[in-house]
Parts: C-alpha cells; sequence; structure tokens
C-alpha cells in the first residue's frame, strides 16, 4: 500500500489523518479504493461529494438521466445552470470542484442485466442509490454473484433506511431481507409520494460513513443490521437482520 503522500495531500486530508482509528494507513485504503454509484440523484449527490471530499481514489457514477428543474430540492450536486445536461456529467464536475484528485468515471447509460456485469466488475464497493426496485434489486443481484460489497439505501416521504450487504463474508442480502420486488403500485415512487429533501441528504451522507468504514476496516459494520431514520420522529432504530439459509440468491 503506497502510504506517500504529497504535501497538499497532507493537508487536504490531515483530519482524516489525525484520527486514531483511521490514520495514514487507512487515508490511503481510501485513495486507492475504486467505488461505484449507481444513481447520481437524491442520494448519490451528498454520497459523491462527500466520497470526493474523503480522498476515494476512483468514484464512478451511473445515470443515464439529465437534470430536471424538480431534481433540485434534493440532488445537490446538480444546479440551475446545469438543467438538461447529464447527470453524471454535472455531478462529475461537482465531485472535480471538491477534490480534483479524484478519478471520476461517468457511465451515462441505464443499468440492466446486459451491462450490470461489465460496470460493477471495475470496482471494489458498490453503492446503490438508486430509486426504484427494479434497479435495487439487479444491483443486488449482481453484487451477489460478483462477490462485493454493496451499502444500500433508500428514502420515501421522511423516512430512509440503510444496510450493508456482505453475503461473500457470511452476512445477509438483499434478498434476505426483501425477497422479492413489492406488488407494482404498493410503494409509490418520491415522484407520487414526495420526499423531504433533507432526508436524502442525511442518508446519503450516511451510505458515505459506511463506504469509508468498509474501505478502512474501521468500526462496526451494518452488515447484518438495518438502521431506519424516521425524520418526523428524530428517531433511529437498528434492527437485525438475519441470513436465509433458504434464499434462492445466497442461501
Amino acid at each position: 500500500m503506497d502510504l506517500n503522500f504529497s504535501e497538499a495531500e497532507i493537508q487536504r486530508y490531515s483530519r482524516h489523518i489525525l484520527l486514531r482509528e483511521l490514520g495514514g494507513t487507512g487515508q490511503a485504503r481510501l485513495k486507492a479504493a475504486k467505488v461505484l454509484i449507481v444513481g447520481a440523484g437524491g442520494l448519490g449527490s451528498p454520497l459523491g461529494l462527500y466520497l470526493a471530499a474523503a480522498g476515494i481514489g476512483t468514484i464512478g457514477l451511473v445515470d443515464p438521466d439529465v437534470v430536471e428543474l424538480s431534481n433540485l430540492q434534493r440532488q445537490v450536486a446538480h444546479g440551475v445552470a446545469d438543467l438538461g445536461r447529464a447527470k453524471v456529467e454535472s455531478a462529475a464536475e461537482s465531485l472535480a470542484r471538491i477534490n480534483p484528485l479524484v478519478r471520476v468515471v461517468q457511465h451515462r447509460e441505464k443499468l440492466d442485466a446486459r451491462n450490470v456485469g461489465r460496470l460493477l466488475g471495475d470496482y471494489d464497493l458498490i453503492c446503490d442509490g438508486t430509486d426504484n426496485f427494479t434497479s435495487r434489486f439487479l444491483v443486488a443481484d449482481a453484487c451477489v454473484a460478483a462477490k462485493k460489497t454493496l451499502v444500500s439505501a433508500a428514502v420515501l416521504r421522511f423516512e430512509g433506511q440503510i444496510s450493508t450487504f456482505k453475503p461473500h463474508v457470511s452476512g445477509p442480502c438483499y434478498r434476505c431481507l426483501y425477497p422479492e420486488p413489492p406488488p407494482e403500485g404498493l410503494v409509490p415512487p418520491c415522484s407520487e409520494a414526495g420526499v423531504l429533501g433533507a432526508v436524502t441528504g442525511v442518508m446519503g451522507t450516511l451510505q458515505a460513513t459506511e463506504v469509508i468504514k468498509e474501505i478502512a476496516g474501521i468500526g462496526q459494520s451494518l452488515s447484518g443490521f438495518l438502521l431506519v431514520w424516521d425524520a418526523l420522529a428524530a428517531e433511529f432504530r437498528k434492527v437485525k437482520l438475519r441470513k436465509d439459509p433458504e434464499c434462492p440468491v445466497c442461501g
């Protein structure tokens, strides 16, 4: 592991390096890491910004969409000047403004069964910031097949949830929690039900925290747990998850 940092890097990451749990070794692990973010929207924006600020060496962004006015209430990587631009392009510029030392790879394509293996293959850890169940299950199943750690979050209205899935090291997978997607129409999307913008900020930042912990090997992993936040009640709940021995994906 390369522990050689430039003077500028030492200054930039000094508050990290001062942390006994992280230090220079942990920062070097962040610098060497490759993280893929699926979705450059409400969750992917704060997640990407904080991973760039933290010094993740390579960050991949997957999103086929362009910036729309309704995005700006929560998707803080984009601004008014970015309306009509590809989200991956706009977000990449925002990440570069924070930390030009980070390499950002743009994947302007819709994730599907044909490209998911290729997209995941070049990265060490995967983050799911999508807003639909089709993509979530696709990413989760592909992570199991590729033996990749997945940090997944979801938001709706005033609530959010997050977990880390590592079935390749004995933890449960996403389908141990949700065996099948819910029936169509049962869970409305944010475009119908609404979402408080700041909730996506909190959950995306929590994702960034868990990614850093996983890469640096510090703290307690969320693998085997689901953290649920109710913003209106100002309450967090941590629920124990168990691996399903009958799970068709990881059992």
